[in-house]
C-alpha cells in the first residue's frame, strides 16, 4: 500500500530546455520556461518556470526559479518562489529562500532556510464576483 517514492524527480508536463549529462556550461542561463539539468553548470540560473536537477546533475550556481526539484547536487544559494523539493538522492549545500520546503529521507541539506510568503492568490467563493477598484477618473464601462 505504501511504497517508496522514486528517487528521480517527478517530470513536469513540458520541459522547454534540457542540459544533457555530457554538457558543461559556465556562465548565466536565463530560461523562459522549465529547464532540466543532467549535466554540469557553473554560474547562475534564472528561470520563469521550474528547474529540475536530475540525479547526474551537478551545479556550482545560484538558482532562482518558480519551483525547484533536486535529485543531483547543488553548491549555491537558491530562491524558489514556490516549492523546493530535495529527493533522497539530492544534495544541497547553500542557503535557501522558499515558500514551501520538502526534504525527503536520505537527502542532504546543509545551509540556512528563510521561509517566504507565497504569492497571494485571490480565491472566490462560489457565486461571488471579484471587484477591483479603478484609479480615480476611470470607469469600468458599466455605467
Amino acid at each position: 500500500m505504501f511504497g517508496k517514492r522514486p528517487a528521480e524527480p517527478a517530470q513536469p508536463r513540458k520541459v522547454d530546455t534540457i542540459v544533457g549529462k555530457e554538457t558543461r556550461i559556465n556562465g548565466r542561463i536565463e530560461a523562459a520556461g522549465t529547464i532540466r539539468i543532467d549535466g554540469r553548470v557553473d554560474g547562475e540560473i534564472e528561470a520563469d518556470g521550474d528547474v529540475v536537477i536530475g540525479e547526474p546533475g551537478r551545479l556550482v550556481a545560484s538558482v532562482h526559479a518558480r519551483n525547484i526539484t533536486i535529485a543531483g547536487e547543488i553548491q549555491g544559494n537558491i530562491h524558489a518562489e514556490g516549492r523546493l523539493e530535495i529527493v533522497p538522492t539530492g544534495k544541497l549545500y547553500g542557503d535557501v529562500k522558499v515558500a514551501v520546503l520538502a526534504i525527503e529521507d536520505g537527502a542532504i541539506f546543509k545551509g540556512t532556510c528563510e521561509m517566504i510568503a507565497a504569492e497571494p492568490q485571490t480565491r472566490l467563493l462560489p457565486g461571488k464576483v471579484a471587484t477591483a477598484e479603478l484609479p480615480e477618473g476611470e470607469s469600468s464601462g458599466d455605467e
